[in-house]
């Protein structure tokens, strides 16, 4: 961060995604070129015309909290819960609890339970539903469990800036800290959409790949043949403090978050805007926070969700943002993987760019193999590549013209 701004430092990561449960899994997962894309198992599918996933499984909450908690949480909270314990496992931060800020990124937060109630009271002919349908519902609940879990009693936000929410809820950490509302915060993305009315929804928009015969396959950010994204499921968090308070205790430090932007399109409520205006903005202005030039990435976790027209957009406005030297800063987007982890992917695909810089290793673009002309720029495709990465830029970008940058570099120790 610039000017006077304390330094903020990363010292706990969580995750729960489809390629596995838990950072080194996820993480090996990817440099394996491991696909997490199935048949859809979650729900009867039959009759849709989008019958794959990329769900987290064999999952069982009991397996990392209690019976009665697991009964009282929707999905998606499950995987929050779960992504915060490991990053708090890992960071032991020592705030005082009204000093510890917990902000949560969801897009559709307890879709699941709502659909799936519905759907059983429309069967029954009976609404006797349970005591915890609505707080199973809500979007805050899942950063509330979290605090009542550690009793963390500091600012408490839950953010929903569609696919770009995960990212958002990184930066709306790092301005607690930075405007000195809290000492620590947790970051959380958290999603579960898998239900038969968005899948439905989505591939009425024309929005999902049908490659229903060949799931692993049929996720291919930035490939001439893409036909739409895959849905996916999952949870991420990091722990944000300053780096003078992870020095000072002697904490870990996994990177140094160092820029964040938010930008809206205005442009329209589910396309980019064609010239990638708003993306564009949203990577300069977190460049210019980070007091950074483009020359200075070494490499780019795009949004790259495998829609035709996004994929496409997506390139223009990394070429626009990085000119002559575009052709040469490794891109790739994890989505091929892991599916769209809708508003988890920020906090996950940040974790990988932090991953990528601990250990030199870019992961890969799944399926990319017919070259589009006008997605033509470096996707480290299918397979991981070994390189030197000191700074990572990470995009995020949402309906309704939701963008959002994060930019983590290595920590030097000084």
């Amino acid at each position: 961060m610039t000017g006077n701004q304390a330094r903020i430092a990363v010292t706990g990561m969580g995750a729960v995604t489809p390629l596995g449960i838990g950072v080194g899994a996820y993480w090996n997962g990817l440099k394996e070129g491991r696909s997490g894309i199935g048949a859809i198992e979650r729900f009867d599918a039959e009759r849709l015309p989008v019958r794959i996933a990329a769900e987290v499984k064999p999952f069982d909450p009991a397996d990392y909290m209690p019976r009665k908690l697991a009964q009282q949480t929707d999905i998606f909270m499950q995987f929050a819960l779960i992504a915060a314990e490991e990053a708090l496992a890992q960071s032991r931060i020592r705030a005082r609890p009204e000093r510890v800020a917990v902000v949560l990124g969801t897009a559709l937060a307890g879709i699941f339970t709502a659909t799936q109630a519905q759907e059983a009271a429309t069967q029954s002919g009976s609404y006797r539903v349970s005591p915890h349908l609505v707080t199973k519902m809500l979007g805050n609940i899942a950063a509330a469990h979290i605090g009542i879990t550690h009793d963390f009693r500091g600012p408490g936000y839950t953010l929903n800036t569609a696919c770009s929410s995960g990212a958002d809820a990184i930066g709306l950490g790092a301005m607690l800290l930075q405007s000195g509302q809290a000492d620590a915060v947790v970051a959380v993305g958290a999603e579960s959409i898998l239900c038969a009315l968005m899948d439905a929804g989505l591939a009425a928009s024309r929005a999902l790949s049908t490659r229903n015969a060949d799931p692993a396959r049929a996720s291919r950010p930035f490939d001439l043949n893409r036909d739409g994204f895959v849905m996916g499921e999952g949870g991420g968090a990091v722990v944000l403090e300053t780096l003078a308070s992870a020095e000072r205790r002697g904490a870990a430090v996994f990177a140094e978050l160092l820029g964040y932007a938010n930008t809206t399109d205005a442009y329209h409520v589910t396309s980019s805007e064609p010239n990638g205006r708003g993306e564009i903005d949203c990577m300069r202005l977190a460049l210019e926070r980070a007091g950074l030039t483009p020359a200075d990435i070494d490499y780019v976790s795009a949004h790259g969700t495998s829609t035709p027209l996004g994929d496409r957009i997506e390139t223009k406005a990394l070429k626009t943002v990085f000119g002559e030297r575009a052709g040469g800063v490794p891109v790739s987007s994890i989505k091929g993987a892991t599916g769209h982890l809708m508003g988890a992917g920020g906090v996950t695909e940040l974790i990988a760019c932090i991953q990528a810089i601990r250990e030199g290793v870019l992961p890969p673009t799944l399926n990319y193999e017919t070259p589009d002309p006008e997605c033509d720029l470096d996707y480290v495709p299918n397979v991981a590549r070994q390189a030197a990465v000191r700074r990572a830029m990470s995009n995020s970008f949402g309906f309704g013209g939701q963008n959002a940058s994060l930019i983590v570099g290595a920590y030097d120790g000084r």
